[in-house]
């Protein structure tokens, strides 16, 4: 019997000497990894600095994806592995990490192209697939070589008549590098909220314009490293008649002075409704964070009027933000850690959607905790001397957690919500 299995193992012993030496190569092992995990953002026209398309691309940057592989500082994924399932955990495997310095190691070579897989097909401009409705900035933003910006607002009538259902918003800034980030609200007919703004005339955003309390809704975003995507079939996002979208556009001076002119795709839902997709924000306006302070805990909580479908979750902090967390209190008081950010990263604002969604009932109480760091040892503290309070910009702080849910189309919002919280923003 030892004879046999002894046999057996040396006969395999070839195949599997010769399947560790061989060569790891561009096309036959590099591409499967970089489709699945990089190219939505590795591409021309979207967030990333350089292409991962094709090996001439690819090439001069092996060392650097080998380092990004190796430390798992890319692709970005934040979320505790120990806590909850996400459907779109971008983590590489000990495979793929493997694969990718192997073939840094061996001098980063290309293969045979005829063993890749076909190339993916992106369309051109939109990750949602030609949008039926596209509104741009009518007149270009210029923005200074240096210098404070502030917010702007730009007002944009979508001429919508009735009622529009959206399965796909997309935002695309006209120059990625000076936009921090863009929000697109919508204002329904009669809103006072802006009043005076003129349509497509960007205006800097004043201590009297929040949107808090004033838009009545958000439809999507942009931030760098999170690709736009269509909603499930059935899902979709309420766009009322006659509504006016409202960008409001954070921009960064970079050195270099330039324009933007950003512009929204929409695509209309084509089938029936079975679920509305709304946005709620456990958001706290009112801390401020003492000078020096390590770890500096921030609160928030809501409790929901009936029972939600949650699909994912999104924290938001600035440079001093640490750690986020997202728990439930369900009506038994069982309570359950839905998502922990143990090391949150200001420059790759991530949204976490669960593997398995899951409907919660009525009375479930969401309850998050941010934690900021404000001491000299956060190399990314603006001014650890500084008491610091929520506001717009990055030197300012926020302590807002999205959750993403689906409820019933007829659902009554302003039953939605119990007090102390309301929705920061809606879809």
């Amino acid at each position: 019997m030892f004879r046999g299995f002894l046999s057996a193992a040396l006969i395999a012993l070839p195949a599997l000497v010769s399947a560790q030496t061989r060569t790891v190569t561009y096309h036959e092992d590099v591409v499967p990894v970089l489709q699945k995990h990089c190219q939505s953002c590795h591409r021309p026209g979207e967030a990333a600095p350089f292409s991962m398309l094709t090996y001439q691309d690819a090439r001069p940057w092996a060392s650097a994806m080998k380092r990004a592989a190796v430390s798992r500082q890319m692709p970005p994924w934040h979320a505790d592995p120990s806590v909850g399932h996400f459907a779109n955990d971008r983590r590489l495997s000990q495979k793929d990490i493997d694969t990718i310095a192997a073939w840094a190691d061996n001098g980063a070579p290309e293969g045979d192209p005829k063993k890749a897989p076909a190339p993916l097909a992106f369309l051109d401009g939109w990750n949602i697939g030609q949008p039926d409705k596209i509104l741009e900035m009518p007149q270009a933003f210029h923005v200074p070589a240096a210098g404070t910006i502030d917010y702007q607002w730009i007002v944009m009538p979508t001429g919508l008549e009735k009622d529009t259902w959206l399965e796909g918003v997309e935002v695309r800034p006209g120059d990625r590098s000076v936009v921090h980030h863009v929000i697109a609200f919508y204002r329904r007919p009669g809103s006072k909220w802006l009043a005076d703004a003129k349509p497509g005339i960007p205006t800097p955003k004043g201590s009297g314009d929040s949107e808090a309390g004033m838009s009545d809704g958000a439809i999507g975003g942009y931030v760098p490293g999170l690709p736009a995507g269509r909603l499930a079939p059935g899902r979709a996002i309420l766009l009322p008649a006659g509504s006016d979208i409202v960008l409001q556009v954070h921009y960064n001076a970079t050195g270099k002075a330039t324009t933007d002119r950003t512009k929204v795709g929409m695509v209309f839902a084509r089938k029936d409704i079975v679920e509305r997709s709304f946005q709620l924000g456990l958001a706290n306006p009112s801390f401020v964070i003492p000078p020096g302070e390590a770890n500096y805990p921030v609160d928030a909580e809501m409790t929901v009027g009936s029972d939600v479908r949650v699909i994912g979750f999104t924290p938001h902090m600035h440079l001093r933000g640490k750690s986020f967390e997202f728990r439930a209190l369900l009506p038994d008081g069982t309570r359950e850690v839905l998502l922990r950010v143990p090391k949150y990263d200001f420059n790759w604002q991530l949204t976490y959607d669960l593997a398995q969604e899951r409907v919660f009932p009525k009375g479930t109480r969401f309850e998050a905790t941010a934690v900021f760091d404000n001491s000299p040892n956060n190399k990314f503290n603006p001014d650890p001397t500084a008491s610091v309070r929520f506001g717009d910009q990055t030197w300012d702080e926020m302590m807002v957690g999205f959750i993403d849910i689906a409820i019933n189309p007829d659902q009554d919002l302003a039953k939605l919500i119990q007090m102390p919280a309301r929705p920061t923003g809606g879809q």
